[in-house]
């Protein structure tokens, strides 16, 4: 079932189930934070919190709101994302899960993975999931190029291997 039509029968079923699938929706299937669906949905932040806090009942026009909002956000999601394949540390570094790049909106959708493997998998994955773009890790990018159809750029990880690297001299006594 697509997020919005999750919201809407939860809408229907009691208003703690609403606020429990509305948070839902807006934090693991949109990936988004409440500040920044108030942003996108023009719904005033406190009035958002004040919902998903169980402080306020929503009213109709602002369920509509909500609901016209979260399928234009699964329509841009659906159309258009960039996979980013690495380990859950490096995922968890990701803080924007929405890019204006150029004069589009992109979205980032992430593929934890530990082994050569698993990011074969998950390139694979990423693909047949609807990525336009995948960023992947040096090592592993050479092979999903030749499996891949669509274009893949490699992490080049010069900050953190500088910083590993007079971590571990710190670590020799």
């Amino acid at each position: 079932m697509i997020a919005a039509e999750k919201v809407i029968k939860a809408a229907f079923e009691s208003d703690e189930i609403f606020q429990e699938t509305l948070s839902r929706v807006i934090k693991d299937d949109l990936r988004m934070t409440a500040a920044e669906f108030s942003k996108v949905s023009g719904i005033p932040a406190s009035t958002l919190y004040k919902i998903l806090s169980g402080h306020r009942d929503s009213n109709m026009k602002t369920v509509r709101e909500i609901v016209k909002t979260i399928k234009k956000l699964e329509g841009a999601e659906h159309s258009e994302f960039i996979a980013v394949i690495a380990a859950r540390p490096v995922l968890d570094g990701i803080i924007e899960k929405k890019m204006q790049i150029d004069s589009r909106l992109i979205t980032i959708r992430e593929y934890s993975a530990t082994t050569m493997e698993e990011a074969i998998v998950a390139a694979i994955k990423a693909e047949q999931d609807g990525a336009t773009a995948l960023v992947c890790a040096p090592i592993v990018s050479p092979t999903v190029e030749k499996v891949l159809t669509i274009p893949v750029a490699t992490i080049m990880p010069r900050d953190s291997l500088i910083a590993a690297i007079e971590l571990a001299a710190k670590k020799i006594k």
